[in-house]
């Protein structure tokens, strides 16, 4: 007995000894106790919970090699490689999550519209349901800050640039020609209808090093990944006819719409102030096919665009009206690629191709030129930690343009060039905390006609100040090819260029939003030219420059009020170029030094019905009287407009939807035209620049047709 109780004393002596202490402590990065974090050895049962103090201990059996983890919630976790016998006793320190909801986000310069993202100041619905926008995503984005609404173009201007100096992508691959045929002094509209997209990101300036071969701003637009369920939706509207349709299989997709718009009925009941040959008629329509490949998804989307109209055009330097007529045809195909590599890389890839065609007639010459654009891109992304986050790629751009102008007499003239442009960029993005980031890059690209290759180094940073507010710092180097108008007659030219420099704050308490920015660019190598308009004849340099500085408020409320949403907008700019013929350095014609915007949507629940009201203000914009000495001396009046929409939810699944533009009649005046000679009384006469209607009136029933006999089309009103 003495001999069993000896031996069974040694194993409950060896058994004890065979337990090991492991103990330590955890904190914060400041030193201060975090209570209740959870540490445990990986793959056993053991362990514990810190005490008030920080300091944790528990016995374990286990031996040899294992992975000691600290974990606590909105604290990055630690997995630490110990031998548990030669355990001693440390201190853990814990780091905070930069992938929380709370985290800082880089925010100068961009404005992002979609449900996934931090810095939201839009959602995709309000893009379109903006009164006066008529549905066209650029006259939304005139709404916001940083713009300037030209309203005898309809083109995207931006923080003193003009509107070539905005690049547009769909799905990260560039689109060439992103707005519709028009005459002089008639505005355009965007080609893309919002009814294919989930959001979009706009900045207004310091963009990522990803993007390129723009001066002022890019516009990147991302198509549905995967529609909720099939649909078809049908319009019926006083401008034409739409139709579209959703159709879903088990690991694919595909969505199309198309639209017929004729103006002829609508002119016939409003009358216009210009005198229309042939009212514009156009046939559009986009598609996208989705696939869900194993480890990523593959996406097509093509759209095409049929336009055709015929105008006179009254001229002070013309004893009848200059008859213009233009038959457009465009065709944007692209595809792309995103998926998932081995070891945490993810890839972006896409391919694009862009046609347009345009048959010009002014009086009794004519012009009729081709443009063929396509876009190659890579891009790979590794998140090699939490806190560091690396991106790489490559882009290739092939743009073949010719142009041949003939006239009855015989002369002709054929311009044209060929430009091919390689770029490549890399980019990191580095959180030392929650409150603190840095997003630095490069990007270099060579360019056939400037046969140069371009260093442009971008870098912004990002610090919370609190629960709800922070700043941002953005710097960055911008080179662009000359425009089309410049390259056809010369390639001799360099590339344009701007330096960006933003502060930024933002304060996003839930329901509300306030941006406010400052900004300065500083332009070099601006083309100039001799002759009253570029041609074929002129010569040009890249001799010019210019500044632009100011300041872009933006407040939004979706809280206060029920049922009420509003953001309000305001601009301060101030900006000189000596460009183009200008004779020295002076704020460009387009350019309003005070702009502002108030947009309102208010949800008459009793009626079933969403109101929309936007007013725009801009204060007048110079132009040059030659009746005067100064040069650009002139300043028109204030620019006023006020909107109205009325969506009425009929039904569930039908709308009637009416809005009118500049409901008071405010006649808007964008500039004047001078004779070229002066009179007998020695003076230059005049004619203004004005819209092309008082006001503009729209009405429309939209039926959709759905499984689930809920959705409308109250998104892309």
């Amino acid at each position: 007995m003495k001999t069993l109780f000896t031996i069974l004393l040694a194993l409950t002596a060896t058994l004890a000894g065979a337990q090991t202490t492991i103990s330590g402590s955890v904190t914060d990065e400041k030193g201060n106790p975090v209570i209740a974090a959870n540490i445990y050895l990986q793959g056993t049962y053991d362990g514990a919970l810190t005490a008030e103090d920080g300091t944790f201990s528990f016995k374990t059996t286990a031996t040899g090699e294992k992975i000691l983890v600290v974990s606590y919630l909105s604290y990055e976790e630690i997995q630490q490689p110990i031998t548990v016998e030669q355990y001693k006793p440390q201190t853990f320190k814990l780091r905070e999550n930069v992938n929380t909801l709370d985290a800082v986000v880089i925010s100068a310069g961009t404005f992002q519209a979609g449900d996934n993202t931090k810095a939201t100041v839009l959602k995709p619905l309000d893009i379109v349901t903006t009164a006066g926008s008529a549905g066209d995503i650029i006259a939304a984005l005139q709404t916001l800050p940083g713009t300037q609404a030209v309203g005898e173009s309809g083109r995207l201007f931006v923080r003193g640039g003009e509107a070539d100096e905005t690049q547009t992508f769909v799905d990260g691959i560039r689109v060439a020609q992103p707005y519709g045929a028009a005459a002089a002094n008639i505005p355009t509209r965007g080609r893309f209808s919002p009814f294919l997209f989930k959001g979009m990101t706009f900045s207004t300036g310091g963009y990522s090093a990803e993007y390129g071969e723009a001066l002022s701003s890019v516009l990147l637009l991302n198509t549905i990944d995967e529609p909720v369920q099939e649909q078809t939706d049908i319009s019926l509207m006083t401008v034409g006819l739409g139709l579209g349709n959703t159709q879903k299989w088990e690991k694919s997709s595909l969505t199309f719409n198309t639209a017929y718009i004729n103006l002829e009925p609508y002119q016939w009941l409003v009358p216009q102030d210009v005198s229309w040959n042939k009212p514009y008629q156009s046939l559009s329509g986009e598609t996208v096919y989705r696939y869900q490949l194993k480890n990523g998804l593959f996406k097509a989307y093509a759209a095409f665009d049929s336009a055709d109209f015929s105008i006179n055009q009254e001229s002070i330097n013309a004893t009848v009206p200059v008859r213009t007529g233009i038959d457009n045809n465009n065709l944007y195909v692209n595809t792309s690629y995103n998926g998932v590599l081995p070891n945490m890389w993810t890839i972006h890839t896409g391919l694009s191709y862009g046609y347009s065609n345009n048959k010009i007639g002014i009086d009794v010459n004519d012009v009729n030129n081709d443009e063929h654009s396509s876009h190659i891109k890579l891009k790979f992304k590794k998140t090699v930690t939490n806190r560091f986050k690396l991106t790489f790629g490559a882009d290739y751009f092939l743009t073949d343009f010719d142009e041949k102008y003939k006239e009855p007499t015989g002369f002709s003239f054929k311009s044209g060039y060929t430009n091919n442009i390689a770029a490549t960029y890399a980019e990191t993005d580095i959180f030392f905390s929650k409150k603190f980031a840095l997003k630095a890059g490069l990007r270099s690209s060579y360019s056939q006609i400037p046969d140069e290759v371009s260093v442009e180094p971008r870098a912004a940073l990002a610090y919370k100040t609190g629960k709800n507010g922070q700043f941002s710092l953005a710097y960055g180097d911008f080179y662009q090819t000359p425009r089309q108008d410049y390259l056809k007659y010369a390639q001799n030219l360099n590339y344009e260029k701007t330096k960006h420099y933003i502060l930024n704050y933002m304060y996003s308490p839930d329901g509300y939003t306030l941006r406010a920015e400052a900004y300065y660019k500083d332009y070099g190598n601006l083309v100039k030219f001799d002759t009253n308009a570029p041609q074929y004849n002129s010569v040009f340099s890249n001799s010019g420059d210019g500044y632009a500085k100011g300041i872009d408020l933006f407040w939004r409320d979706n809280k206060s009020v029920k049922n009420l949403e509003y953001w309000v907008s305001y601009s301060y700019i101030d900006s000189e170029r000596d460009y183009r013929n200008y004779e020295y350095s002076v704020t460009p014609s387009y350019i309003a030094k005070h702009n502002f915007s108030v947009v309102t949507k208010y949800w008459v629940n009793s009626l079933r019905s969403q109101l929309g009201v936007t007013y725009m203000y801009n204060s007048g914009r110079p132009y040059d009287n030659p009746n005067e000495d100064a040069f650009m001396n002139g300043k028109t009046t204030a620019y006023h407009n006020l909107s109205l929409s009325w969506a009425w939810l009929v039904s569930q699944q039908k709308i009637v939807y009416f809005s009118v533009s500049n409901i008071t009649g405010n006649q808007n005046i964008f500039g004047y035209e001078y004779a070229n000679a002066p009179g007998t009384d020695g003076t230059f006469a005049r004619q203004a620049i004005t819209q092309p209607a008082d006001r503009f009136f729209f009405v429309g029933f939209f039926w959709t047709i759905s499984d689930n006999k809920q959705t409308n089309q109250l998104d892309n009103l």
